[in-house]
């Protein structure tokens, strides 16, 4: 079934004139949608505790900032852009006694939603716009009159103009522009868990990992396995992005292409694929919510050693040290000036 698209006229903003919209949450999504709002003639505030550096951010660019409490009290639109893994605890503390009748409920990633750990009345709108980028590029990208695709999801149409709001919403942040995809919570909540850990995270990684090791333990040098397992990665990664699959491998050496099409299904073959419906059946089953929820109500000890463990790996310690010669990198960037910085001040 194809997708159900829509674009620039699609989107009423009309639909939002006179509401108030609250982004809870000023991270990498929150700062970007709430100015991409407020600069689309939106009326936004921003619930964040006063104290924390993010609310000292947002007031700096210019946007009101009051208690999550408070600006649930005082929003018709609700949207939620903390992590989630503290979205249930913030909607209970925060939303719940202020989510009255009509207002609007949003996300922009539908597990607490699709997994409960938000449970929203019968009487409110529940909505999903989920723009398919990070923040700094959804912000800059709008800020150049352009946009990037975003999804959007329909949970509950109390109202009867969720979807109408929903695309308004989209507008505001400026996705109409490139267009916007409809989904369901349970398709976006499912498949991003899936594509984070099988292939863009978790097996990504994974796979850099083997390759890494694999060339070591051979008694190759840990700097040349790093070039070649992880540093290349980028290159390719740009190509694919740019144009799929095709476009990198037009733009390889025939070497590189042929070992791509006789060799890359013997390293992921069957036997990942049978792994990764593994995968996919514990996040539809909700295994892995569960898991993840239990994880944090017992203080993350077993998320902050496989941290540990994967800081201490030799790949990452060879890498450190490699990038510090790659002059162009941001962070060496930004290392290069401070040491300047310091050796002038000690001149």
């Amino acid at each position: 079934m194809a997708a159900k698209l829509y674009y620039e006229h699609d989107q009423n903003p009309a639909a939002l004139k006179g509401k108030t919209i609250a982004i809870l949450g000023y991270g990498s999504q929150g700062h970007a949608q709430a100015q991409n709002l407020r600069d689309s003639g939106f009326t936004v505030i921003i619930g964040l505790d006063p104290d924390r550096p993010s609310a000292k951010q947002a007031r700096a660019d210019g946007m009101t900032v009051v208690s999550p409490a408070k600006a649930a009290e005082q929003a018709d639109w609700i949207h939620i852009l903390t992590p989630d893994e503290t979205q249930g605890a913030l909607y209970a503390a925060a939303i719940a006694p202020h989510l009255t009748p009509g207002k609007i409920l949003g996300v922009s990633h539908g597990f607490s939603i699709h997994f409960k750990t938000i449970v929203p009345p019968k009487d409110v709108d529940v909505v999903m716009i989920a723009p398919k980028s990070p923040g700094h590029l959804l912000r800059r990208i709008y800020a150049e009159g352009r946009g990037v695709p975003a999804l959007i999801a329909i949970y509950q149409d109390a109202s009867g103009h969720a979807k109408e709001f929903a695309l308004a919403y989209a507008g505001g942040i400026g996705s109409t522009k490139a267009g916007v995809i409809e989904t369901t919570f349970k398709e976006e909540t499912e498949t991003d868990l899936f594509g984070e850990q099988a292939v863009l995270c978790g097996g990504l990684t994974s796979l850099i990992k083997k390759g890494f090791e694999t060339l070591v333990e051979a008694g190759y040098q840990p700097e040349i396995a790093y070039f070649e397992c992880l540093h290349e990665t980028k290159l390719i990664v740009d190509l694919i992005y740019e144009g799929g699959l095709s476009r990198m491998r037009d733009s390889i050496s025939n070497t590189a292409e042929y070992g791509d099409l006789t060799r890359g299904n013997v390293v992921v073959n069957d036997s990942a694929r049978a792994a990764m419906k593994d995968i996919l059946k514990q996040i539809q089953e909700g295994t892995f919510a569960k898991e993840w929820i239990a994880e944090n109500n017992s203080g993350c000890q077993n998320f902050g050693k496989l941290r540990a463990a994967e800081k201490a790996h030799p790949i990452e310690i060879v890498g450190a040290q490699l990038r510090g010669m790659m002059s162009w990198l941001p962070g060496q960037k930004k290392a290069a000036a401070a040491k300047k910085e310091e050796e002038t001040v000690h001149a």
